[in-house]
C-alpha cells in the first residue's frame, strides 16, 4: 500500500522474488591420519592375468600318444595329412559345408568315418560283406576299437601308432589309375595320375575294407584286424590287401599308357 499526495491509497503489486535455494554441498571423504606419500613404480606389483593351463594328456590322442613332431615322408601327402591336439578327434561335422573339408579334417577321424560304414556293398576278393548297421552312425563304437587297435600296435612295436598309421597311408596311396575313355563307340582305358586328396581317400578306404574283411566270419576281432593291416601296409609287406590294391591299380595303368 503506497500513500499518493491526496491522501489516498493505491494499491500496487510488488513482484516476489524467489529465494535461492541453498548450494548442495557433497561432503567429501576425511583424509586419513596418515600421510600420503608417492608410491615409486617398482613398488607397484600389477597382477597378470596367467593364461589358463592345459593339461598335457588333453593334448595326446586318447590320453596316451603324442601328434606333435611325425614325420610325413610323401611331400604331396604331407599338407593333406592333418592331426589336432586333442583326446578325441572329433569336430562334429562343424566344416561340413566348407571348401576342401576333408582337407582341414584330423586323419584319424577320416579314418573312423571310413570305418563307419554296413559293409562292403559289392564283391570284394568273391565275397560281400554284410554286417546289418553294426558301425553306421556309431562313431564313439568305433573310436574305442580304433583306439584298442593303437594299444595292440604300440604294444607289438614301441612305437608311436599315430606315425606307424602315417606310413602305412604313405604306402598305400597309389600315384596312378585309369579312367574309361569312349571315341567313335570304342570305349578303353587311359592312364591318369591321382591327386593328392584322391590318393589319401583310396588309401583309407582300403585300410578300412581290409579291417572288415579280416573280422568279417572271423574269430579275430576288428580291432585286431585292424591293427594286423597297419602294421602290413607300413612294412610295405605283399600281404597286406592296401598294398595288393595300389599295386593292381599302378600295373593297370602301366600297361594303359
Amino acid at each position: 500500500m503506497i500513500m499518493s499526495d491526496e491522501n489516498t491509497a493505491v494499491d500496487t503489486e510488488v513482484p516476489m522474488v524467489p529465494e535461492k535455494k541453498a548450494d548442495k554441498k557433497v561432503a567429501l571423504p576425511e583424509a586419513a591420519d596418515t600421510d600420503l606419500q608417492p608410491v615409486s613404480p617398482k613398488k607397484i606389483q600389477r597382477k597378470s592375468a596367467k593364461p589358463a593351463e592345459i593339461s598335457s594328456d588333453a593334448q595326446l590322442l586318447f590320453g596316451k600318444y603324442s601328434v606333435s613332431g611325425l614325420a610325413v615322408d610323401d611331400p604331396s601327402l604331407a599338407s593333406y595329412i592333418k592331426l589336432s591336439k586333442r583326446p578325441y578327434p572329433n569336430i562334429f561335422g562343424r566344416r561340413k559345408y566348407q571348401a576342401y573339408y576333408n582337407a582341414h579334417t584330423d586323419i584319424v577321424e577320416r579314418f573312423i568315418s571310413k570305418l563307419m560304414r554296413g559293409g562292403t556293398g559289392k564283391k570284394i576278393s568273391g565275397k560281400v560283406i554284410r554286417r546289418k548297421g553294426a558301425l553306421q552312425g556309431k562313431k564313439l563304437k568305433v573310436v574305442h576299437m580304433l583306439q584298442e587297435s593303437f594299444d595292440i600296435i604300440n604294444k607289438k612295436t614301441g612305437k608311436n601308432p599315430v606315425q606307424v598309421l602315417i606310413n602305412a597311408l604313405q604306402n598305400a596311396a597309389p600315384i596312378e589309375d585309369t579312367t574309361r575313355v569312349r571315341y567313335g563307340g570304342i570305349s578303353y582305358n587311359v592312364a591318369v595320375g591321382i591327386s593328392s586328396q584322391r590318393r589319401l581317400d583310396v588309401a583309407l578306404r582300403n585300410l578300412a575294407l581290409a579291417g572288415l574283411m579280416g573280422a568279417f566270419k572271423n574269430k579275430r576281432t576288428l580291432s585286431d584286424a585292424l591293427a594286423n593291416e597297419i602294421l602290413l601296409a607300413a612294412s610295405k609287406s605283399p600281404d597286406s590287401y592296401a598294398i595288393k590294391k595300389r599295386v593292381e591299380a599302378e600295373r593297370i595303368a602301366k600297361r594303359a599308357r
